[in-house]
């Protein structure tokens, strides 16, 4: 006869296994549009260059990049333009520069037409892109580099005085400079350059340093002898570092690699295919360093599109110009862009007309600010889920049955499952770590065996982040594991604190965290910037109970005019709370 405890562990094992199966049998398959194939299909691309070159070739004259600027002034190149600039870029790092596969290349640029240059000439070279915030102070620019050991840095020629306290602790052997107003026609580069001038805006560089445009010069003198712009790229190669972990720690580079960018590629070709127009016009507002922007830019360049380069999305204000001159089809964003604009009279007043996709990643859309978009745009947003790690996309929902406040269903090819602290699968409907396996999960961290360990165990990647998923196996966020706060032994979750103050109407945006507190444990504490002065903190925590059961209300809120974020606009949470700690004296 079994005794009591081996029945116990009998059962247990029995649930963990029938969970397992669940996920294993993908049931969000059934949701997959017609004709999309459950695994994704070997790749028909080498390698990232291969995907510039058969696009080029495909649509050459058509326009393939515009950056325009606040005031309206635009430059623009097309497909051909970029394949013969690319080409050249790629001779000069490993002709002119002698540069060899697997060496670094680093960039430091707002959006501009240099950035796409830069990102697809490096790819078909088969160099490796390390793609660095522009406003990086000095310290966290010498992270980068050094952890990198980048050999050629290409900067934007405003943020140039930060070059003599950089170069000095790195590996760089060559500094190319480049200006927003590059590739523009002579008459508005000119006047561009003049504005700039006359404001300021652009420091003196007292460092050694060449022209972006004068490398693509040399590079196309070297094509012109007959040299070629053909390299031996395969797609296990490394295409990128991108750095990712500096909200919670020292940033970390995340290996991607040509397989993991192409693949991610072919997953959300798959989901579009059948909804993309034939005008396909897309707004780029965030920067083309953050992988969610720079997956984005290879994906609609494969399919012929057209996108807008927005160099700075902040003012909002600055996305006027560009919202009246262009017929915008696709749009990709985080939550706080699209707040932002919301909060704008004229975009409020004239929508655009035929915008027809709005992906929305980088951190959770906020309900109410989904609902607001519907009843402006007369579109949803279609809420995607991805991570720097996973190149970047893992879910996105069906376009044509979304739902409300979920990341959606899993790309083809993709696994996803709901796991305890041990690893093992949960029920259905229970909250857990959700774990990836796919072909676009990267292949660990640069030079951090003991990072990737931790995070990939028997090929999953561990995300970090709590979620569930639901009988028709679309998945919801819940918060991030690291974010979650105890209070008095029960599990609070900043995210749904921070939807719910997000509804008040006299908020324009809020960040929840946990802070410590003698009674409880820990405390809820809301950070709030109000759209005026009537907005208290009684009101805020008054409208939170009629949501929230009690130990979720905030146990204090502060107001102040702005809430720390990423470039993104995911919430700091981590400098709210060394600020609280600070403020207590701990």
């Amino acid at each position: 006869m079994k005794a009591a405890s081996d029945n116990a562990e009998e059962n247990k094992t029995s649930a963990q296994g029938s969970a397992a199966e669940v996920y294993d049998a993908r049931p969000w398959l059934k949701h997959y549009p017609e004709g999309t194939k459950p695994d994704l299909e070997p790749a028909s691309y080498r390698n990232i260059g291969d995907i510039i070159r058969q696009a080029s070739q495909e649509n050459g004259s058509k326009t393939a990049f515009t950056t325009c600027l606040p005031n309206g002034t635009t430059g623009s190149l097309t497909f051909a333009e970029v394949d013969r600039m690319t080409d050249a870029f790629a001779a000069y790092l490993r002709h002119d520069m002698g540069l060899a596969k697997g060496d670094r290349v680093a960039i430091q640029s707002p959006n501009c037409l240099a950035y796409p240059i830069f990102l697809f000439g490096a790819a078909k070279a088969g160099c490796v892109i390390v793609n660095i915030n522009p406003l990086y102070t000095v310290p966290e620019i010498n992270h980068a580099l050094d952890d990198s050991r980048a050999r050629l840095l290409l900067m934007i020629d405003m943020f140039a005085d930060k070059l003599p306290k950089v170069l000095p602790k790195s590996t760089v052997e060559q500094v190319l400079i480049t200006s927003v107003a590059d590739f523009f026609p002579p008459l508005r580069k000119a006047l561009v350059k003049g504005v700039q001038k006359l404001k300021k805006m652009v420091p003196r560089n007292e460092v050694d340093s060449m022209p972006f445009t004068k490398a693509i010069s040399q590079g196309e003198h070297y094509l012109k002898k007959g040299g070629s712009a053909e390299f031996d790229v395969s797609l296990d190669d490394l295409l990128a570092l991108q750095y990712t972990g500096g909200t919670t720690g020292r940033p970390k580079g995340a290996m991607l690699t040509h397989r993991n960018l192409v693949s991610n590629v072919g997953q959300s070709y798959a989901n579009l295919r059948r909804y993309l127009p034939e005008n396909r016009t897309a707004l780029t507002a965030l920067p083309m360093y953050h992988i969610f922007a720079m997956g984005v830019s290879v994906i609609f360049y494969s399919v012929g599109g057209h996108n807008v380069l927005i160099p700075s999305p902040r003012p909002v204000s600055n996305l006027k110009a560009a919202f009246e001159k262009f017929d915008f089809t696709f749009f990709s964003g985080v939550n706080t862009l699209f707040a932002g604009l919301l909060n704008e009279e004229w975009f409020r007043q004239s929508p655009p007309k035929n915008l027809g996709i709005t992906i929305g990643g980088g951190t959770a859309v906020q309900n109410a600010v989904a609902e607001r978009w519907q009843d402006v745009v007369k579109n949803p947003i279609v809420q995607a889920y991805g991570l720097t790690e996973t190149s970047p996309g893992v879910t996105t929902n069906p376009l044509e049955r979304t739902k409300l406040g979920s990341i959606g269903i899993p790309y083809a090819g993709t696994y996803v499952r709901i796991v305890d602290d041990e690893g093992n699968p949960v029920p259905q409907g229970e909250p857990g770590e959700l774990v990836v396996k796919g072909p676009q999960v990267m292949k660990g961290y640069w030079e951090r065996a003991e990072a990737t360990a931790e995070s990939i165990r028997d090929g999953w990647f561990h995300t970090g982040d709590v979620a569930i998923m639901d009988e028709d196996g679309y998945f919801f966020i819940v918060d991030r594991k690291k974010d979650m706060v105890l209070v008095s032994g029960f599990n609070v979750y900043p995210n749904e604190i921070e939807e719910v103050i997000a509804r008040h109407p006299g908020v324009l945006s809020v960040g929840v965290v946990g802070v410590p507190d003698p009674e409880s444990g820990e405390a809820v504490r809301a950070y709030v910037v109000p759209k005026d002065d009537s907005v208290t903190e009684q009101s805020i925590r008054d409208f939170c109970r009629q949501s929230l059961t009690a130990y979720k209300v905030p146990k204090k809120v502060i107001f102040r005019e702005e809430i720390p974020m990423t470039p993104v606009g995911k919430v700091l949470r981590k400098d709210l709370r060394d600020e609280a700690l600070k403020e207590s004296g701990n």
